[in-house]
C-alpha cells in the first residue's frame, strides 16, 4: 500500500471526472483513474460514486473477493472523516390538514343540482328548436 496520507473531503470532492477520479471507500481514499476503462460496469458507475462516501454504492454491489483485494493498488490514502459533510436524512414534507372550506363547499351543492337542470334545458331547447312541423 501507498503511504497512509490523510485527505481531507474537500480534496477528495475535486477528483470527479474521468481524467482524475478518486473514491471513498470503508474510510480509505482510493485513485481509480487508470482502472475506469477496465470497471466491468463501466466509467459511468464510479464517476457516479465521486464526491461522496461510495462505501454502501461498493458494498451493495457485492464484489468478489478478487476485486477487493485488487483495490490495495489504487490505495493512496485515508480520509479524515471529520471534513466528511454528514449524510442527509429524507424528512417527509409535513402536510397541512385538509380543512373544508365551508363556501367551497356550498359551491359544490349547488353545482352538484345545477348542472343537470342546465342540462336538460339545453337538451329541451335543442329538441324545440331543431323540430320540424
Amino acid at each position: 500500500m501507498a503511504d497512509s496520507k490523510v485527505h481531507h473531503f474537500d480534496e477528495v470532492v475535486k477528483h470527479n471526472v474521468i481524467k482524475d477520479c478518486w473514491l471513498i471507500i470503508h474510510g480509505k481514499v482510493y485513485d481509480v483513474t487508470s482502472f475506469l476503462e477496465d470497471h466491468p460496469g463501466g466509467d459511468e458507475i464510479l464517476l457516479a460514486a465521486t464526491g461522496k462516501d461510495a462505501t454502501n454504492d461498493f458494498d451493495d454491489i457485492g464484489h468478489s473477493n478478487s476485486a477487493r483485494d485488487m483495490m490495495a493498488k489504487y490505495y493512496i490514502g485515508q480520509i479524515d472523516y471529520s471534513t466528511v459533510p454528514a449524510k442527509r436524512v429524507y424528512v417527509p414534507l409535513q402536510q397541512a390538514p385538509n380543512i373544508p372550506d365551508k363556501s367551497s363547499e356550498f359551491l359544490i351543492k349547488i353545482l352538484q343540482f345545477l348542472v343537470p337542470i342546465l342540462i336538460l334545458g339545453l337538451a329541451l331547447a335543442v329538441r324545440k328548436f331543431t323540430k320540424v312541423d
